[in-house]
């Protein structure tokens, strides 16, 4: 029995099978999941593919792990340059698509900050929508703000029948409007919601993408291989210590990635000693504040107690109130970092040199090694 990811694979011996874990034992190894990687640098995004061979040849198209060579070049600042120029044309792309098949205007040299995964309370996309409705406030309140023009992009697909799915999809669109009908924020924040996500908008978006967002709650397993695809293509994470994200860390550091929120144990060890969210939010006046606006409602009426009464009454089960300081601090710290395009670009290098490892070749080779005996 393999997981998905290392963290996987222990949630599955230590919780999900661990009365068959502690029988068979033999019987589990991880192999962590890899992408088709061809299809999201070379298919995707063919100009960064094409200047990665410029600089270290194209073995890398038949082995991943070459792409380490691009580490040699992680502090040559025409190579900083350059990778800055592509990053930029990409964003002209997605924004002149977006444009053209929704009329909504986009500034390619704002931030792209983007969250494209399954819509699911989990993986948290509303821990997304609080902390954009506190810039928002921020904006309001703060004349003196100094806030990093940002689009924040989400793609997801959910059950017709999910309704707090929708409810956050409907609060997300929601925010959306009312930014952009205020002239004091929308040419500082914009949230653009992809209609009907698919694979082959993917394949735009990903060479285009900035910031990753894989926020998952610790331990629940929920950040697989969008952020696999984003990371090949020079995104930086923010994320938890969730899925797929441990092994990234391990890789990347917090030089190149950045980490908030409660770790998988503390998480138990909180749901054990009582969460209480209440007491959380009583002791953040932005938490608070931002929480009063979805209960009262955004600028189209509509109210989103819902949603509040899930996570103050509700027991917030997947813990965005007690991650959401957090959260706020370590976006605070990556807008700071990013500002410097060089210093992205940098760090984008240093992604995409370290993400040959998560490559289908790589996760196929595990299999017929280690499981088929091939």
């Amino acid at each position: 029995m393999s997981g998905v990811s290392a963290l996987h694979s222990e949630i599955l011996k230590d919780r999900v099978f661990n009365d068959f874990y502690k029988i068979y034992s033999s019987k589990f190894c991880n192999v962590t999941n890899g992408i088709a990687s061809r299809r999201w640098l070379y298919q995707s995004n063919p100009r960064l593919n094409n200047y990665i061979k410029e600089l270290i040849g194209d073995g890398f198209m038949h082995d991943m792990t070459q792409l380490q060579k691009l580490m040699d070049y992680k502090d040559d600042k025409q190579v900083h340059e350059q990778l800055a120029k592509i990053k930029l044309a990409n964003k002209q792309d997605f924004a002149a698509y977006i444009k053209e098949h929704t009329g909504q205007v986009i500034d390619p040299n704002s931030m792209f900050d983007v969250q494209v995964k399954r819509l699911h309370e989990y993986k948290r996309q509303h821990l997304n929508a609080l902390h954009i409705l506190a810039l928002y406030n921020e904006i309001k309140h703060n004349p003196n703000h100094n806030i990093q023009p940002t689009t924040f992009i989400f793609g997801a697909k959910a059950a017709p029948g999910y309704y707090m799915a929708k409810q956050i999809i409907k609060f997300i669109c929601s925010l959306g409007q009312m930014i952009e009908n205020d002239p004091q924020a929308r040419d500082i924040l914009k949230i653009v919601y992809l209609e009907d996500y698919r694979v082959t908008l993917s394949e735009l978006l990903m060479p285009a993408s900035e910031v990753s967002e894989q926020i998952s709650l610790a331990g629940t397993e929920a950040s697989g291989t969008g952020n696999m695809k984003l990371m090949m293509n020079g995104a930086v994470t923010i994320g938890t210590l969730d899925g797929a994200n441990v092994e990234m860390y391990e890789r990347l550091g917090d030089d190149n990635m950045f980490l908030f929120g409660l770790r998988a144990n503390e998480v138990e060890e909180l749901r054990r000693s009582g969460y209480d969210p209440q007491r959380y939010a009583n002791e953040d006046e932005r938490l608070r504040r931002v929480l009063q606006r979805f209960n009262s409602g955004l600028a189209d009426g509509k109210s989103y107690a819902d949603l509040v009464s899930s996570l103050l009454y509700g027991g917030d089960q997947y813990m965005l109130i007690a991650d959401f300081a957090s959260y706020v601090e370590c976006h605070d710290r990556l807008y700071d970092k990013l500002r410097d395009k060089r210093e992205f670009a940098r760090m984008g290098l240093v992604n995409i040199a370290e993400s040959g490892i998560f490559a289908a070749d790589r996760a196929v080779r595990e299999y017929a090694q280690r499981i088929w005996k091939i």
